[in-house]
């Protein structure tokens, strides 16, 4: 087995800190050989939200505020039991948190600026529109 890959970085400089996730492992459903019955290869993260200090207060505000439809007493969790070894599934589980924290972190986009509509594209579009109608209106046989 391998050793994990490094902090899992959030974003900048800002990265998960190990201490601070709490992992379960259980029965895992879904493909396997031999081993199905026997190992453990269900993965869950925990990480607690509320109470870490490892982000930015502005970040810990937003992510609990965009997340908060997920989180448990302020506890995030993530699921993963795609791969059969354990291994891939806590990378997997890891990035998915790390991701997950990334999006809710993330700034606030910039407010779009209204534009206006330049007068030659409204008149043109009308015009259209009401070639379209004649075209439409013509096709009708009420005349014959």
């Amino acid at each position: 087995m391998g050793v994990m890959s490094g902090p899992y970085v959030i974003r900048g400089s800002v990265s998960l800190p190990e201490a601070e996730l709490m992992w379960r492992f259980s029965r895992s459903s879904g493909p396997g050989g031999q081993h199905v019955n026997t190992s453990d290869s269900q993965v869950e993260l925990r990480f607690d939200l509320a109470a870490t200090e490892s982000l930015p207060e502005v970040w810990k505000e937003r992510a609990l505020q965009r997340l908060e439809g997920r989180l448990v007493g302020g506890v995030i969790a993530v699921r993963a039991s795609e791969h059969r070894s354990q291994w891939r599934n806590r990378e997997t589980a890891l990035v998915r948190l790390a991701s997950l924290l990334a999006e809710a972190t993330a700034p606030p986009p910039r407010p779009r600026r209204r534009t206006r509509i330049p007068r030659g594209i409204n008149e043109r579009r009308l015009r259209e529109k009401k070639q379209r109608g004649e075209t439409k209106r013509g096709r009708s046989g009420r005349d014959w």
